[in-house]
């Protein structure tokens, strides 16, 4: 990323994409106030540069089912990089975990997740605590309502040249 250069057409293509997914041709172009061909050409060079991950779709999740959504923080009792890998590889493959990322400060791990109950969350944190994962102590706040979830605004961290 860092390697890319950017100008302000692009930040507006990878803009328009992250706000509103996987565009059509005329529909990207317009929405970024360029022709229909100089932008599937900049369009073609973001996704060969490796910038676009893929598309996909936002699911109102809410309105099909009812869940549970928790947040976790993990604290691991060793801080061994073997240690690190063999948590994380673990998390990796459990569908339930939506996020994880790695912190620094008075916890190792924070965690989004979301199951049919609260019984199934429970399940899952039993799962972990007993499988050797060096586990220390994790701490978990029941998410009652989401005020917040986008992306960045990538005008604003950006800077066009």
């Amino acid at each position: 990323m860092k390697n890319t250069s950017l100008d302000a057409t692009d930040i507006r293509i990878l803009s328009a994409l992250q706000n509103y997914g996987n565009l059509s041709k005329s529909k990207l172009a317009e929405v970024v106030n360029l022709s229909p061909t100089p932008c599937w050409v900049r369009l073609d060079k973001l996704k060969k540069s490796g910038l676009i991950d893929g598309y996909s779709a936002n699911i109102s999740i809410k309105k099909i089912i009812d869940f549970t959504s928790v947040i976790v923080t993990v604290s691991l009792s060793s801080h061994r990089k073997h240690d690190f890998d063999n948590f994380e590889t673990y998390i990796k493959d459990i569908d339930t975990v939506t996020e994880c990322i790695a912190t620094g400060g008075g916890t190792d791990y924070i965690m989004k997740v979301i199951t049919p109950n609260l019984e199934s969350f429970q399940e899952l944190m039993n799962e972990l605590i007993s499988t050797d994962l060096k586990i220390d102590r994790y701490m978990t706040y029941i998410i009652t309502k989401e005020i917040k979830s986008s992306h960045p605004n990538l005008s604003k961290l950006i800077p066009i040249k």
